[in-house]
């Protein structure tokens, strides 16, 4: 990775683009007149529509409007401004989305400003599973990334929210709180943060879905890297293990004079390092053995395969095997967990990267019969897609769709302007995917075809920049 690697000036401070009355309840937002958009329909102060949120009744989506109907399903994504709030939204049995409603976390996100990089960009949080539901579907919990808490929302049988508790992490620096596991044997919450040294901080849940922030803390960093950033946290399939991603070996806050990042820095013996993690020293993942109480173990250090091994997602059908998204490595590896939480990662299957390095390829989206993954390439402002066969990996389809262009303002680290997706979300069916695309302030979504391509059927509009996170199910 070199200086041309770096960001550009151009990365400066955006304007940050309200949500405009454009931005409500439109034709693209899949609400016709027949959904029956009155003010009889409007949902009620009961569930959570306050006037503060800037949400009229007119915009409600009641549940006599089709939400009952066994077709679709649910997404919930969070805006993650100042004042953080969790976006329902109803898919239809064609993917078109509609909104249903925006509920108040009762935590700050991290707004205007990523608290990474120090300016107006998507993707603040270098970051993935922001949104968690628990497997039961009973909750639904969202990290609040300005002020380091969680909230906790109930999920009821048609899928709409109702918030039950919102609690500090514990970890004391300023901001950073941004992926979330859950272990429903202990009813433990694994939250992520991306300054340390208390990368990791626990908290119990109840049977009400109330918040008990616990003492244990835990930490990423090394003796030679006490700055690192992890990027997610994921448990085995079995519960055994608690598996995190990384993707720097030092924050990256150092420029050039024409205010591009610096990306190799000098070791103590002088020579230089990349500080995207696992590039060389093989110890970018992270496993934490879990006990029956929740509490961790020491944590082990194995070789991610690739530079910045940013995104962990098992398979479907074979618990003991995951597939990692190497975001500067430009590519997909395949790897394996023992029964003794050992790691084993195969070769980083690339994609083209004749645009420019890095891709960043990160966020990941794996098809229920497990021989598909849909790769998100924040650098390119596009996906691509992989097919798995045995334990070998081959491109599918790169891209997999057309670039959705952003207002022009963000460049990724390798100088491309690009739109910055981040978070995605396949339905359970295998048949529509989900992707935020931060910098043109869209949500769209695809139909996923079986040689790997996607093809857009639905496009909503959300905040600029900030949103982070999706999670859902199928009604």
């Amino acid at each position: 990775m070199s200086k041309e690697m770096g960001m550009s000036k151009e990365m400066g401070m955006s304007k940050e683009m309200d949500m405009s009355k454009e931005m409500g309840m439109s034709k693209e937002m899949g609400m016709s007149k027949e959904m029956g958009m009155s003010k009889e329909m409007g949902m009620s102060k009961e569930m959570g529509m306050s006037k503060e949120m800037g949400m009229s009744k007119e915009m409600g989506m009641s549940k006599e409007m089709g939400m009952s109907d066994h077709h679709g399903g649910h997404i919930y994504m969070q805006t993650n401004e100042a004042q953080n709030c969790i976006v329902h939204y109803h898919w239809s049995a064609n993917g078109v989305l509609a909104e249903v409603e925006r509920i108040a976390t009762g935590g700050a996100g991290s707004g205007r400003i990523s608290p990474i990089y120090h300016i107006s960009r998507p993707n603040h949080f270098e970051g993935a599973g922001s949104v968690r539901l628990t497997p039961d579907r009973r909750f639904l919990f969202a990290t609040n990334g300005g002020d380091n808490s969680v909230s906790s929302f109930a999920v009821d049988k048609e899928g709409w929210l109702t918030l039950l508790d919102v609690k500090r992490t514990g970890n004391t620096q300023s901001g950073g709180a941004k992926s979330v596991a859950y272990a429903p044997s202990s009813r433990t919450l694994f939250v992520v943060h991306t300054f340390g040294p208390d990368h990791l901080r626990l908290m119990s849940v109840d049977d009400e879905g109330n918040l008990t922030p616990r003492p244990e803390r835990y930490s990423v960093s090394t003796m030679d890297w006490p700055n690192r950033v992890p990027t997610m946290a994921v448990l085995s399939p079995d519960g055994k293990f608690l598996v995190l991603g990384t993707t720097f070996d030092e924050l990256p806050s150092r420029k050039n004079p024409d205010g591009s990042l610096i990306l190799w820095i000098p070791r103590g013996d002088g020579a230089l390092h990349s500080i995207a993690s696992n590039a060389p020293d093989p110890d970018g993942i992270i496993v934490f053995s879990v006990g029956v109480d929740g509490a961790l173990g020491e944590p082990s250090f194995y070789d991610g395969g690739g530079a910045s091994p940013f995104y962990i997602a098992f398979l479907h059908n074979r618990p003991d095997t995951f597939v990692i998204g190497e975001a500067v490595s430009d590519g997909l590896a395949i790897g394996r967990i023992d029964p003794d939480g050992k790691i084993n990662v195969g070769p980083v299957v690339p994609i083209d990267t004749s645009a420019g390095v890095p891709s960043e390829l990160c966020w990941l989206a794996v098809s229920p019969d497990d021989r598909l993954v849909f790769a998100t390439n924040f650098g390119y402002s596009n996906l691509s897609s992989f097919r798995i066969d045995g334990n070998v990996l081959t491109i599918a389809k790169d891209p997999a769709c057309q670039k959705v262009p952003g207002d022009g303002t963000f460049r990724a680290i390798n100088g491309t302007v690009s739109s910055g997706p981040s978070d995605n979300w396949m339905t359970p069916d295998g048949a529509f995917l989900y992707q935020i695309y931060g910098n043109a302030s869209k949500l769209v979504g695809y139909a996923t075809k079986p040689d790997g391509s996607l093809e857009e059927v639905t496009s909503v509009p959300i905040p600029y920049n900030s949103p982070e996170g999706l999670a859902g199910f199928a009604a």
